[in-house]
């Protein structure tokens, strides 16, 4: 497993008006977790071009209804557990590094439609910052608890600008 290399990948965190974050519920698990957009970068696409790609194939969400907020100073990376390696991503993978963005959102919900052409997720919700590695696989949560820790200073800021 440490001989292979990490999937590079964006990930996007989505956040609303009243500060709470859009997660979704892959199709592909039977568990209760939830997550927030992620997925490839491909060859030789720019990090943030895929992180916007990724929002429109896994969420429906237009581009202009984006604002880009922050980006993480560092690659985040994940393992796979290792009865997962082998058996996603064709066993090229050990895990995901990630680059990872924060956005606003500044539609509305109906603007949200998970029934894209390749869905990913079989529901969505609105989720408090606080509760997302809680609410991820477990082999995750560091990874999600990273992404909070990189974007605290904006989420607070924003939270503190709110009426």
């Amino acid at each position: 497993m440490n001989d292979l290399p990490y999937r590079p990948c964006a990930g996007v965190m989505i956040v609303n008006r009243d500060g709470r974050v859009f997660v979704g519920q892959r199709l592909d698990s039977t568990l209760e977790a939830w997550q927030m957009p992620q997925g490839g970068i491909d060859e030789g696409e720019d990090a943030l071009a895929a992180a916007i790609r990724e929002v429109g194939e896994e969420t429906g969400i237009a581009p202009a209804l984006l604002t880009l907020i922050a980006e993480a100073a560092e690659e985040l990376r994940y393992d796979l557990p290792a009865e997962l390696v082998g058996k996603l991503w064709k066993g090229k993978w050990r895990g995901q590094r990630q680059r990872w963005f924060l956005f606003a959102f500044t539609g509305e919900d109906s603007d949200v439609n998970i029934a894209t052409a390749h869905p990913e997720f079989r529901a969505w919700k609105w989720a408090d910052p606080a509760q997302l590695p809680a609410m991820i696989v477990p082999f995750k949560r560091d990874l999600y608890r990273a992404v909070l820790a990189a974007f605290d200073e904006p989420l607070r800021t924003r939270a503190e600008a709110r009426p």
